[in-house]
């Protein structure tokens, strides 16, 4: 399998990213519909997640955003294609792209199951456990 991201702005990666955020958020995870639609992606740096096997055409496993203030988020990978490093990639993409565009740290709300993954990353988690969507998040920072 070759991977790559795609980096870019939502006019151009919003139908690759629709699609599996709302497989992962709306439909494995039931998140509502609008808060999964919050009226940022505009704004933001989108990044997609392409699967080649075997020569067949790419297809979009993952994907990412980067909000203007710093904030990482709507990190998702379809459920086959998870732990195969594909989420790192995602990451070290949308940390790039901050460092590019002078933010000094990056900040994102993770679920709890994805600590470690965040953790491993070099992100630190700090204040309390707080729900969004119904799922218990954390606030996680990384300084670049």
């Amino acid at each position: 399998m070759t991977l790559t991201i795609e980096t870019g702005r939502w006019e151009a990666l919003g139908s690759h990213a629709a699609p599996i955020r709302r497989l992962v958020f709306v439909i494995e995870q039931q998140v509502p519909e609008e808060e999964e639609w919050d009226g940022m992606d505009t704004h933001s740096t989108h990044f997609i997640a392409w699967q080649d096997a075997n020569g067949d055409q790419p297809s979009p496993i993952g994907t990412a955003r980067l909000l203007p203030d710093g904030h990482i988020g709507r990190v998702a990978v379809l459920k086959e294609q998870r732990g195969l490093g594909v989420g790192v990639a995602l990451m070290q993409a949308a940390i790039d792209a901050a460092r590019q565009q002078d933010h000094a740290r990056v900040v994102l709300s993770a679920q709890l199951h994805a600590l470690a993954f965040y953790e491993h990353l070099g992100f630190v988690a700090y204040g309390d456990t707080f729900l969004d969507a119904g799922i218990p998040h954390r606030e996680m920072v990384l300084t670049l």
